[in-house]
């Protein structure tokens, strides 16, 4: 029996108050999860670089191309279980993962041994982002107030990579990144009683900060 079982609404510690609407769900996509938050590409090129140089090594040692590329090879079963660990993790991570964006706040539900949910409410919300990746999928940032500084460690990897001082929560690796991006943007404009903007269908960098854009999407990077 799974966690999700005992929610009465999937994503939701419990039903959502009267008047409050639900406008999206999702969870990231594990192979882009894998990739990003937990940098298998990055521990495969080291492995890969290891295994170059072991074999050169071994060629300028004075040994043949056969003992120079079998001397590599004994780091190749090493490498497959480090990456079959990282993406095993990210698998879960992903499975065990339920994004909602409400009219009223986002909830972050994740967890694989001890489930946690956080609602963020719009109203504790500076500024959010978009940054896409390369495979069409995206994450989006929040920048919250201080009162609702959340630890790095308890987020991770739902947390943007570096901000170890003001964590800032972010929803990765999300497949539908646009539709995502603009319900947030609708629902934040909303909330904050103001006209909806474009959102741009770009690659988006940088961070703004015009106070008119605040609880709004914003292009952010890192």
């Amino acid at each position: 029996m799974s966690d999700s079982e005992f929610e009465p609404v999937p994503g939701l510690p419990e039903r959502l108050p009267q008047g409050e609407r639900m406008l999206w769900q999702g969870a990231p996509h594990w192979l882009s999860l894998a990739l990003t938050a937990f940098r298998a590409r990055a521990v495969a090129i080291y492995f890969a670089i290891l295994m170059v140089w072991r074999a050169a090594s071994a060629l300028i040692n004075g040994e043949t191309l056969r003992q120079a590329i079998e001397a590599a090879l004994w780091l190749a079963p090493l490498a497959l279980v480090a990456l079959a660990i990282l993406i095993t993790v990210a698998f879960l991570a992903a499975k065990t993962t339920l994004y909602t964006i409400t009219d009223r706040r986002i909830v972050m539900r994740f967890g694989m041994a001890l489930p946690l949910t956080i609602n963020i409410p719009f109203s504790s919300i500076d500024a959010a982002g978009m940054r896409r990746h390369a495979d069409g999928t995206g994450d989006i940032p929040l920048t919250t107030k201080v009162d609702q500084r959340m630890g790095y460690l308890m987020l991770w990897p739902h947390a943007r990579p570096l901000r170890f001082a003001h964590p800032e929560p972010m929803l990765r690796s999300l497949p539908d990144i646009d539709r995502a991006a603009m319900v947030l943007a609708d629902a934040l404009a909303a909330h904050a009683g103001v006209a909806p903007r474009a959102f741009p269908d770009t690659h988006l960098a940088g961070q703004t900060s015009d106070p008119a854009l605040s609880g709004k999407l914003a292009p952010r990077g890192g």
